[in-house]
């Protein structure tokens, strides 16, 4: 009865298994193995060094796997078996002497141990056969079909094959490996597992008092099939019990909260209906740090997830979310998902998956939207899907091939002026709204003479030169956020570019005299007060860009707002001309420190009397490829020895008191744009 006592209470007692120790414990918070890790941190079982570390993939030694069998459980004190290499009352001494009296390990011939000497996967799977008996639970082996079972010594036959036919150990593409090293990950594991397989096989306690009530459920565990999720009978009211099940398991796909999938083996993550009507994306594991949001409906990729929190992958950087704002869909389950294609003529259009919440019947459904990028890379191949989940790591459907592209118009600072005039674009506008009003779509219709796009082509140029905003991507703005200047907001207010109109508030905004006014606001108030300008609240990066970097990571919860401004600039471009593609040298800070990168007046490194401004720190992410974009105008050699670009600088022109247009950055900070 004890010994259930102390393995029940074990289970049931543990602390929330992932990211527990995440503050301390900061080299194995993304490994595949964290919630086992966490698990026995917490529990005291695997110990951290002075900064919380673990050596997540270090391999354990025998005397490490013995503390760990001995902590966990409990073992009694025992000095039946002493081993000749091991120093009398230390505390690992003791542990592996508990071990050995249990009868679950040995030691060599010689009477030493070697506590040192790292276990293999054989010898580990050994120690579990014996805790399994040391329990008085009955495991059945069977013959053993690993492809290299002929090298598992005799001695461990048995207790593979247990380990095996309990999942506890796995194999790998049929191997067992039986001579290789375990890692410290791994041990984690395998006494997850076993602890797992343990409570499932517990005896019964016939001393048990009777049970009035079930408790109420709280977590179920779920296999798959047939396309829909199948519950077991098993009701948790604790995470940890229903997490050990699910890992012991490989059946089981999900667990679930009411009803609610809160982790999975795999699959997506969708940004999910709430009274926000966006998804807060945050950078710690308590909420405080919000990084970027994304519109309900919209897709992430899926990393992880614990009681408390979902891990989720965007723009090439990993983000914690409330399981409230999210949906979790198994792999199993999904109806849908984002991709991209090549068209016959090399254009490189985006079909983004989003799903919907019908309100009456309770129901989320899918759809696909679509619009075009621009032109594709010619390292792309025509008629060819690809993924990408930041618009620029693009994975070929159905191979292993992966490209990088950075489509111009999305990542070209927003300070290179465009050469078109303002009779050019007026000619564009006047095209695209007769294009609109020939579709005979109601909405459009009298778009040449009623939209509120009509005639603004000079007044934005000259808002180009007076403000330095790049006249092609206010208009584009302005396309995207009116729909061309039909939108009601337009319309009736004469708020070409939504201000202040929210998700949770879509018919709000504010009004203006004449759409004028609204450039006024969008350049003056957003742009260079906030986005654009380096010391802007919201500063990160001149461009429209993704949810990585650029104005998409704050100005709009549309993860592809950036790529749809860019798309509206290319057609724009094209339509007038094609002058301005490809002008520009890009570039993107890559320096990875925790120190700003400072944007000097010449290229030497003098002191603060020479820094024009400087970028915030900022990590370019995990594929190290978003840092603050840079469009390069010179380079210059040092006589420190380094070649200097010089850079359209970030900063608000101002015209009372000429600034400075150009900064300079050493180019071993940078990385350019190919």
């Amino acid at each position: 009865m004890k010994r259930w006592f102390t393995l029940f209470t074990l289970l049931l007692l543990v602390v929330s298994p992932f990211f527990a120790s995440v503050a301390s414990a900061n080299d194995f918070k993304d490994h595949q193995m964290a919630e086992e890790l966490s698990y026995w941190v917490g529990k005291g079982v695997i110990q951290t060094d002075a900064k919380g570390n673990v050596s997540p993939d270090r391999a354990v030694t025998r005397g490490e796997f013995a503390s760990y069998l001995a902590r966990s459980l409990e073992l009694p004190v025992s000095t039946k078996f002493t081993f000749k290499d091991l120093k009398a009352g230390n505390s690992r001494t003791i542990e592996i002497q508990n071990a050995a009296g249990a009868g679950i390990l040995g030691g060599y011939p010689d009477g030493s141990f070697k506590a040192n000497q790292q276990i293999t996967r054989q010898q580990m799977a050994g120690m579990i056969y014996k805790a399994f008996r040391y329990l008085n639970i009955p495991v059945q082996t069977t013959t053993v079909t690993f492809k290299d079972s002929k090298k598992i010594s005799p001695n461990f036959v048995g207790a593979v094959s247990a380990a095996s036919n309990l999942n506890i150990i796995r194999g790998d593409q049929g191997y067992f490996k039986p001579t290789n090293n375990a890692t410290i990950a791994h041990a984690s594991a395998f006494l997850f597992r076993m602890f797992a397989v343990a409570d499932q096989k517990k005896p019964s306690d016939p001393d048990a008092p009777p049970i009035d009530a079930v408790d109420p459920e709280v977590y179920k565990i779920s296999s798959i099939s047939n396309g829909q999720l199948q519950a077991t009978n098993q009701l948790f009211s604790k995470f940890e019990d229903a997490l050990a099940s699910y890992n012991a398991s490989s059946s089981v796909q999900a667990i679930s909260q009411n009803n609610k999938i809160i982790k999975m083996k795999s699959g997506q993550v969708f940004a999910a209906e709430n009274p926000k009507q966006y998804t807060s994306l945050y950078s710690d594991t308590s909420f405080k740090k919000e990084v970027t949001y994304i519109q309900k409906g919209y897709e992430m990729d899926y990393i992880g997830s614990s009681e408390d929190r979902v891990i989720v992958g965007l723009g090439g950087y990993t983000y914690y979310a409330k399981h409230s704002e999210v949906d979790l869909v198994p792999t199993q389950l999904s109806e849908g998902s984002s991709y991209y294609k090549v068209t016959n003529d090399g254009l490189l259009v985006h079909y983004p998956y989003y799903r919907t919440f019908d309100a009456k019947t309770k129901k989320y459904t899918g759809r696909y939207a679509e619009y075009t990028v621009g032109p594709a890379s010619s390292a792309f191949k025509r008629g060819q899907s690809y993924t990408s989940n930041d618009g620029v790591h693009f994975k070929e459907n159905g191979s292993r091939t992966e490209l990088k592209y950075y489509p111009y118009f999305q990542f070209q600072s927003i300070r290179q002026p465009s050469t078109y005039t303002g009779q050019e674009l007026d000619r564009f506008i006047a095209s695209a709204l007769a294009g609109r009003e020939q579709t005979g779509i109601a909405r459009y219709k009298n778009a040449t003479k009623t939209s509120k796009l009509v005639g603004l082509g000079t007044y934005i140029k000259a808002s180009e030169k007076l403000h330095g905003v790049n006249a092609m991507f206010v208009l584009a703005a302005a396309i995207h956020e009116s729909d061309y200047g039909m939108s009601a907001n337009a319309q009736t207010k004469n708020n070409i570019f939504g201000i202040r109109v929210f998700d949770s508030s879509p018919d709000k905004g504010e009004i203006y005299a004449d759409p004028t006014k609204s450039i006024d606001a969008f350049i003056g108030r957003y742009m260079n007060l906030n986005y654009a300008n380096p010391f802007g609240a919201y500063a990160n990066g001149a461009v429209p860009g993704n949810k990585a970097v650029g104005f998409n990571m704050k100005y709009a919860s549309d993860p592809f707002w950036g790529s749809k401004i860019a798309g509206h600039m290319w057609r724009i471009d094209q339509y007038l001309g094609n002058k301005d593609a490809n002008q520009a040298e890009l570039a993107f800070i890559s320096y990875t420190g925790s120190a700003d990168v400072n944007i000097r007046t010449s290229p030497e490194v003098r002191n603060s009397s020479n820094i024009l401004f400087s970028y915030k720190a900022k990590h370019p992410g995990e594929l190290s490829a978003f840092g603050y974009p840079l469009v390069i105008v010179d380079r210059a050699n040092s006589a420190d020895g380094y070649v200097w670009y010089k850079v359209l600088a970030d900063t608000n022109p101002d015209y009372q008191s000429p600034s400075e247009p150009y900064g300079w950055i050493r180019s071993d900070l940078v990385t350019l744009i190919k």
